[in-house]
């Protein structure tokens, strides 16, 4: 078992780039890895799916899976919060969040999601935060929405505003691609200053519905 388990060492000299380039692609979720504790590790199948899929996409174009608004978003995955902080923000969306079928580990979602929140930037300006994570207790992709009624200082944000607008996805490891692309199409879709002061003023969750899917 240990032998599938790569360092960054191993898949540096494997794929022939620098361990500073490994370092680089794993922190930005480009190549398939997770943590355990401060140090990344690769599974060696996933590298190699991973790197057959970069040389075929060399000769032909891969399209990016459809973001279905609808299909993500459940009214039950909306909610008003009135956290104070930023921790309380994010484990009442994670509460939320593990009301979903497809969440098979409740504590192990919530620790990833304060754990990942303190070593990687999750607000990404304009009052937008997007937690996500991958973990093999999770099933398939899965996404809360909070709106904050007050907000949130504490995130790491990009233009030191407070968070007002909270999406939170969660989804099986394997499902790399699909990940980055729904946490990619909300963060564009949430750069609408029109959409975003409109969320925040929703009065129900069906309003703020309508709004995150029309």
């Amino acid at each position: 078992m240990a032998e599938d388990i790569l360092t960054i060492e191993d898949v540096a000299k494997y794929l022939r780039v620098s361990e500073r380039t490994v370092y680089d692609w794993a922190q930005k979720g480009e190549i398939p890895a997770g943590k355990i504790g401060t140090v990344w590790r690769f599974k060696k199948d996933s590298v190699e799916r991973w790197v057959n899929e970069r040389l075929s996409g060399s000769k032909k174009t891969h399209q990016p899976p459809l973001i279905r608004v609808d299909e993500v978003i459940a009214p039950e995955r909306v909610v008003f919060l009135n956290a104070e902080n930023r921790d309380e923000a994010l484990m009442s969306l994670a509460d939320n969040l593990c009301t979903a079928s497809q969440i098979q580990n409740h504590g192990e979602l919530r620790e990833a999601m304060l754990r990942r929140e303190k070593i990687t930037r999750m607000a990404i300006g304009c009052g937008i935060a997007i937690p996500h994570v991958r973990l093999d207790s999770v099933s398939d992709l899965v996404v809360s929405v909070g709106i904050c009624r007050v907000p949130v200082s504490g995130f790491l944000s990009l233009d030191g505003e407070p968070v007002r607008l909270l999406v939170m996805v969660a989804a099986a490891y394997t499902q790399h691609t699909y990940y980055l692309h729904t946490v990619s199409f909300f963060g564009a879709r949430l750069k609408n200053n029109k959409l975003r002061n409109a969320l925040v003023a929703s009065k129900n969750v069906n309003e703020a519905c309508k709004l995150l899917t029309g």
